[in-house]
């Protein structure tokens, strides 16, 4: 079984890692505070997942979720994630981040961004326009009339393996494209957390504006 290396054990991180041990996965999971701090969600997770330090997680995971503030993206470690297909959870919040004037200006995406720090990761956008409680509730199998979907955006490998694991835990999936297109499913756009099935995410990236 794959397993999932998880940099950042907030809100998101925390429920993607319940989601994947769900469905099988082994994960490894680490925040900036230390292995130490995350035994009451160890415990939870039970077996199938242990926490680690950022590189460790990196390192183990066959995959690997990076949902850690635009700010600090610059502390992700680079070469344990060479070559491995990561899943990009960021969204930019000027008010946390700081103002970067190359989003401002619609000039890159926040994707682009992780890119450019992980350049020989595989990386796609993923999980970052949904509320963190609905990745474990809204869930429902495949076939189910109006299911939820997501959107994903990225390099080809990596958005089949969100494909996948969006189905295993009961997402339909929109690909938008390569990464520059995410800005699409970014804050303030049409499809930003709100529920919708396919053919609304369809529509909703449609009708998005690169400038909010």
């Amino acid at each position: 079984m794959t397993t999932i290396g998880i940099i950042g054990a907030g809100h998101i991180g925390a429920q993607v890692a319940r989601a994947a041990v769900a469905t099988g996965y082994d994960v490894v999971i680490a925040n900036s505070r230390g292995p130490e701090t995350l035994t009451d969600l160890i415990d939870e997770l039970g077996p199938k997942a242990k926490a680690a330090t950022a590189v460790d997680a990196g390192a183990e995971g066959d995959v690997v979720v990076v949902t850690v503030p635009l700010r600090a993206i610059g502390d992700v470690p680079v070469e344990p994630l060479a070559g491995k297909i990561v899943l990009d959870t960021n969204n930019y919040y000027f008010e946390r981040d700081g103002h970067i004037d190359a989003l401002d200006k619609g000039e890159t995406t926040t994707s682009e961004i992780v890119q450019a720090h992980l350049p020989t990761s595989r990386i796609a956008k993923a999980f970052n326009h949904i509320m963190a409680a609905d990745i474990t509730s809204d869930g429902t199998p495949a076939g189910t009339p109006d299911r939820r979907a997501l959107a994903t955006a990225g390099d080809d490998e990596a958005v089949a393996f969100v494909t996948k694991f969006y189905d295993e835990i009961g997402f339909d999936t929109v690909n938008i494209g390569p990464l520059s297109e995410s800005w699409r499913v970014e804050r303030d756009r049409p499809a930003y957390v709100v529920r919708q099935n396919a053919a609304e995410l369809e529509a909703n990236l449609a009708k998005a504006n690169r400038l909010p």
